[in-house]
């Protein structure tokens, strides 16, 4: 069954865009829980051997996340994310940036939108990541960005399976 899940990455450069599609055979409140949830987010929101730890994190409108991901050797990669729009358990919207440990964003970011729908037990999730410029997504791309969110989202299904039979 997990074989036949759906997964698209596909980087458009004339819109700047990045579309994800994954499916998760999963029930879409986990899922939505695991997007939107510190605890959850901390166990699979960086590709190992990274691990994902949140300074901050208020799920709201105008609210934030700010986070490291953080390598085997201690060092730290900030980030922040703004909600700009939350529909429960549907769609949400933000702002990502790089930032520095004082919580300053390095500018130009991506606009995330993550749309979740449900059917028969599968939950699929659709990202689609609008860059500010090309030269930021192709820096992303270069960065490893699909290897890497492939591999995160690749643990976010082996937690669900977790998550799901407790």
């Amino acid at each position: 069954m997990k074989n036949n899940l759906l997964f698209d990455f596909i980087v458009d450069k004339p819109s700047k865009t990045v579309f994800v599609n994954r499916e998760f055979n999963a029930d879409l409140p986990l899922v939505w829980d695991a997007f939107t949830t510190q605890e959850i987010l901390d166990q699979w929101w960086a590709p190992k051997p990274f691990a994902s730890r949140t300074k901050v994190m208020n799920f709201e409108v105008g609210g934030r996340r700010f986070y490291a991901m953080v390598s085997p050797e201690g060092n730290e990669h900030w980030a922040i994310q703004k909600y700009t729009s939350i529909s429960p358990k549907t769609n949400f919207k933000m702002l990502n940036a790089f930032a520095d440990a004082d919580e300053n964003p390095q500018l130009p970011g991506s606009d995330w939108d993550f749309n979740f729908s449900e059917e028969n037990g599968i939950t699929k999730v659709s990202i689609i990541i609008k860059n500010d410029s090309l030269e930021r997504m192709e820096k992303m791309i270069e960065m490893g960005f699909k290897e890497g969110f492939t591999m995160t989202l690749n643990d976010l299904d082996t937690l669900l399976e977790t998550l799901s039979n407790k």
